[in-house]
């Protein structure tokens, strides 16, 4: 299928930013074609700008097993849910490095483990309505053996807990609504998908 538009047929009117902290708040005005024809009004939209981001699922296809990490999530206090969240590797993209750098990284970072191999999987937007954020989405063929404990950096005040367990384990906290976070569900669902190619791959 291929869309009727393109970045081609927005019109940028002005930029401006509103808050720069740990994160930038932009405002942006902007016109953009129609379906039916013609331009839209002037369109005024406040975007937070997060930066892009890298997710990692650690699978062992020879025991069947994932790695996912458990750590708080201030966000989430006011939903009335604990906020410690189980969930994938992830790091934010900084600049220099590559996703794949930062796949690396962040494995080693967060649940003290090195992968045999790193692929690719997918990108995807995390909340296009009002973020520009983009993950890239990696698989980690990894020794779940080697992993355990608490990690992460102690200056950005991480506490990070290491947990393995069976696909058919995790996925069912996925079923059940345990693993609500978005990358998270999206990384087991995948795997649920692709399992048995990564575990026959792993053979040769």
């Amino acid at each position: 299928m291929k869309q009727k538009y393109s970045h081609k047929d927005v019109e940028l009117l002005g930029e401006r930013t509103l808050f720069k902290g740990f994160f930038t708040l932009e405002e942006y005005r902007f016109k953009h074609r129609l379906f039916d024809g013609g331009w839209s009004g002037e369109v005024v939209r406040e975007v937070f700008e997060r930066g892009n981001a890298v997710i990692v699922l650690p699978y062992d296809p020879v025991t069947d097993q994932v790695v996912l990490i458990e750590q708080i999530r201030i966000p989430v206090f006011r939903s009335g849910q604990t906020p410690w969240l189980l969930e994938l590797v992830a790091g934010m993209v900084e600049s220099g490095e590559s996703p794949l750098d930062v796949a690396v990284r962040e494995l080693n970072e967060e649940a003290g483990i090195n992968a045999n191999r790193i692929e690719e999987v997918a990108t995807y937007f995390s909340s296009p309505g009002g973020s520009s954020e983009k993950y890239d989405f990696f698989w980690a063929e990894i020794d779940a053996s080697q992993a355990q404990g608490v990690h992460g950096l102690r200056e950005e005040h991480e506490d990070i807990l290491v947990h393995v367990m069976g696909r058919e384990e995790a996925f069912t906290l996925v079923k059940d609504g345990i693993i609500n976070n978005a990358s998270t569900v999206i990384g087991l669902q995948w795997l649920e998908l692709n399992y048995k190619t990564l575990t026959l791959s792993s053979k040769w």
